[in-house]
């Protein structure tokens, strides 16, 4: 088979590398970064790390409106798909990227698989969530990672080519982490000590645009009463700066950039709790067993809050606070993400489908 996988943002690199590797064992992969990730932080780290190849083609998209961006990802991710006429275009998650290739795809009749559809938080305000429905809408293959995923589609219509996988995030995650435990110094590094402190990432426009949420966030962080270690994305920094919230957070919080994947999963593996409003980091933790704690008013992980492992405060300060001092977890109940094999499991589909 000849794919192309298209990525451009740190979820989709991790998401990317398991699949990668089994694929290139015995057939042709062709790699297209769009750029939507750029920094060498938030990108080049993550192909070294995870030994992704690398890419094909790097469309340099960056940062620009949801409109903007998308449009350019599409005009140029055809190009590729003209020139290199693949059986079939791979891509993930929920962001701008995974809309333009699943559009040029499929507008160009190319069968297309959709890597963790199937999620939904029920939030139009959300970019993501947009990307999702309408990737889930053009897709002919779609890789659920729990079955809630599957009835989110049944509920929608679209049973067809739907298959329960598992989660390849768990596939990176069991296959990295006792590399990163050997690796990764950032403990040594940070003078931090195993479930002493509480890692923290901001970085959705719902919380990192709004003056009132990022300053009624940081507020609850410098109050924390426990060490804090923010990784900071550029885009929040940015933000932190203009609202004048950036030196009182540092003079109370240990900030940090945002690290690559072995370091931040060390970091993440030996907190107390997690802070975040990331959906892949929500994952992360729960598949961790550290509490997390969400600070957004919905979730596409909603298997995270049933099985007690995650729970949503928003970005209010009163429940953020409370939720740092009380909200314990909850040991998980059982695989609601798999067995860590769906790599395994959808180069069999595929193999089968096309």
């Amino acid at each position: 088979m000849r794919i192309v996988s298209i990525v451009g943002a740190r979820p989709q690199f991790i998401k990317c590398a398991p699949l990668s590797r089994l694929i290139r064992k015995k057939h042709e992969e062709i790699l297209v970064h769009t750029g939507q990730h750029y920094d060498i932080g938030m990108s080049d780290v993550f192909f070294e790390e995870l030994d992704i190849p690398k890419p094909d083609y790097n469309l340099g998209v960056g940062s620009d409106s949801h409109g903007a961006q998308t449009g350019k990802m599409l005009i140029e991710i055809e190009k590729i798909l003209l020139r290199d006429k693949p059986d079939l275009v791979l891509v993930y998650g929920d962001t701008n990227s995974t809309l333009a290739g699943s559009l040029a795809a499929s507008k160009l009749h190319i069968k297309t698989a959709h890597v963790e559809a199937g999620l939904r938080s029920f939030d139009r305000e959300m970019p993501e969530e947009i990307n999702r429905v309408l990737t889930d809408n053009v897709s002919d293959l779609l890789f659920c990672p729990t079955e809630t995923a599957v009835l989110n589609l049944k509920k929608e219509g679209i049973t067809k080519g739907v298959y329960n996988v598992g989660d390849v995030m768990l596939d990176s995650l069991k296959y990295n982490i006792k590399i990163a435990e050997q690796k990764a110094t950032i403990l040594k590094e940070l003078n931090l000590n195993s479930k002493e402190y509480i890692v923290a990432t901001v970085h959705r426009a719902s919380n990192a645009d709004s003056f009132e949420n990022l300053s009624s966030i940081i507020k609850a962080f410098c109050h924390a009463g426990v060490p804090i270690v923010f990784t900071v994305h550029p885009r929040t920094e940015k933000y932190l700066k203009q609202y004048g919230l950036w030196d009182k957070l540092r003079e109370k919080v240990k900030v940090i950039p945002p690290l690559g994947y072995l370091e931040m999963l060390k970091l993440m593996a030996h907190a107390k709790k997690i802070l975040t409003d990331s959906g892949g980091v929500q994952k992360e933790a729960y598949m961790l067993g550290v509490p997390c704690i969400t600070m957004r008013e919905n979730t596409e992980w909603v298997e995270t809050i049933e099985d007690g492992g995650n729970v949503l405060v928003g970005a209010d300060y009163e429940k953020i606070m409370d939720a740092i001092l009380n909200f314990e977890g909850g040991k998980a109940k059982g695989n609601v993400f798999g067995n860590g094999d769906a790599c395994v499991k959808i180069l069999e589909i595929l193999m089968t489908a096309i």
